[in-house]
């Protein structure tokens, strides 16, 4: 099934003048999230807790290979995905089975029974696929090509992601560890639950905001093939990457960019718009290297070397993962403002890449900074080198995030819409491998040398990226 996509009509009857239908979509995507940072967040905890204590015992290192490989799986499996949204299911329906998913898969790991465990990680890769890149393409799809509410409408969007991963790890995390594992798996599961009932009940938003996909009768036999075949795509590309997953992706990846510069584009302005995702795919692949950090070097940094006091009182050091979240849903607003307040002047996509790499590339010469004084002092550092890191590297993400799954919706044809949105978040999961070679340098180098590698790294990227701006105008035809 192609996916035919007319002109929507303009519709400003949402929030703050945007289409109904993002309402709809920001709270689908909000529980979508809630449910996998909840879950993510007692993950590894759950593991390598003794089977006295209601875990399984597993050694950290088997965790940790379980932990990494569902992780970028997840990402993974949004380009089969995306495929099957495009030639099967349709969006709205792909992002229904995802949900229904991803349900199931957290109500698996709440039964604490490891065989169903293990299956209920596959069911969440699975439906994660399905969901997280077909959402964003409707998204898209709400907004005239050339509509200037787009950008704006995508930051919004953005902070449903990020409300939900903020209040994920404080609810799930509390019944987790301070009630039983089962509340903590079982109330991810509820959270999905919830927003795949608002889901199904606005349906009526999107096509009176102006979603016109063209999909496919509702047919059982069509709709279980789908899901059939997401099953055996996904697991066949989990099983194909467990040892080897970081450089079986990177060969896919380039295998995937040749295949798609060949027969992606049945046009001239076509082929050189799949190129210009390809080109900020390479510069976001390397934002992601930085920026997920957060969760291995810099969470490392936080226990070992801040001293985490503050105003008298003593927090854990796995809170700081909470802090940039909090930025990114209190800015987000500000940046939709700002780029449709600027009109004509607001910056290209391209332009915008570059304010973000040029911000995490900050964060990591303050943290540079701080280590070197620890390295110096011997004195732990204080907290706040950490929170203006993480508010630098959340007006980072919101100058790429949101700005690249609308730069994609923009510039991928119609037809293939899932599958490039797919392409997108493969960039994340790339970046995410090598994020944890990196993150294994941390006791093999000097951390001021280490965070002032990936400094110049980022900032490099910026420079190079402003430069070539120009030129990827060029390849976007038109296209902001």
């Amino acid at each position: 099934m192609a996916t035919a996509v007319v002109e929507p009509v303009s519709d400003t009857s949402g929030i703050a003048g945007h289409p109904r239908g993002l309402s709809t979509l920001f709270f689908t995507e909000m529980w979508e999230r809630f449910s996998y940072y909840g879950m993510r967040a007692l993950l590894i905890l759950f593991m390598v807790a003794p089977i006295s204590a209601g875990g399984f015992g597993f050694s950290t290192e088997k965790a940790a290979a379980i932990y990494g490989l569902y992780t970028g799986s997840v990402y993974f499996a949004t380009i089969p995905g995306g495929w099957i949204a495009d030639r099967l299911l349709g969006l709205r329906r792909a992002v229904l089975v995802g949900g229904i998913l991803i349900a199931l898969g957290h109500y698996c790991l709440a039964t604490g029974i490891q065989s169903i465990f293990l299956w209920g990680l596959v069911l969440i890769v699975l439906g994660t696929g399905l969901l997280k890149a077909n959402i964003s393409s409707i998204v898209g799809q709400l907004y005239g090509r050339d509509d200037p509410r787009r950008d704006a409408g995508f930051s919004i969007f953005y902070m449903g992601i990020n409300l939900g991963a903020l209040i994920s790890p404080i609810v799930c995390g509390y019944l987790g560890q301070k009630i039983g594992w089962h509340w903590g798996f079982g109330a991810a599961g509820v959270g999905m639950t919830v927003g795949l009932v608002q889901y199904s009940l606005s349906q009526k938003r999107l096509g009176e905001a102006g979603l016109l996909v063209s999909e496919p009768p509702a047919h059982p036999g069509r709709l279980w093939a789908g899901i059939i075949a997401a099953i055996v795509a996904a697991s066949a590309l989990i099983y194909a990457v467990w040892d080897y997953r970081g450089w079986v992706m990177v060969g896919l990846t380039v295998a995937l960019f040749a295949w798609l510069l060949r027969t992606g584009g049945r046009n001239e302005i076509e082929r050189k718009r799949i190129g210009a995702i390809i080109v900020l795919f390479v510069f976001a692949t390397l934002f992601w290297m930085a920026f997920e950090q957060a969760g291995s070097s810099l969470t490392l940094f936080a226990d070992q070397y801040t001293h985490n006091v503050m105003f008298g009182w003593a927090f854990p050091s796995s809170w700081y993962q909470t802090v940039e979240p909090v930025f990114v849903v209190t800015l987000a607003p500000v940046l939709a403002w700002l780029w449709i307040r600027l009109g004509r002047r607001e910056p290209s996509s391209p332009a915008k890449f570059a304010y973000g790499l040029f911000l995490v590339g900050l964060g990591f010469l303050l943290v540079a900074v701080a280590a070197w004084l620890y390295a110096r002092d011997q004195v732990k550092v204080s907290p706040w080198w950490l929170i203006l890191l993480y508010f630098f590297h959340g007006v980072g993400e919101l100058s790429l995030s949101p700005v690249g799954l609308s730069t994609v919706t923009k510039l991928a044809p119609a037809r293939i819409v899932g599958l490039m949105m797919g392409v997108w978040f493969l960039a994340i999961s790339l970046g995410n491998f090598f994020a944890g070679y990196v993150a294994g340098l941390f006791e093999k180098m000097p951390l001021p040398q280490l965070f002032g590698a990936v400094f110049l790294t980022t900032m490099a990227s910026a420079v190079l990226l402003a430069l070539l701006t120009r030129p990827i105008k060029g390849l976007m035809a038109g296209v902001h």
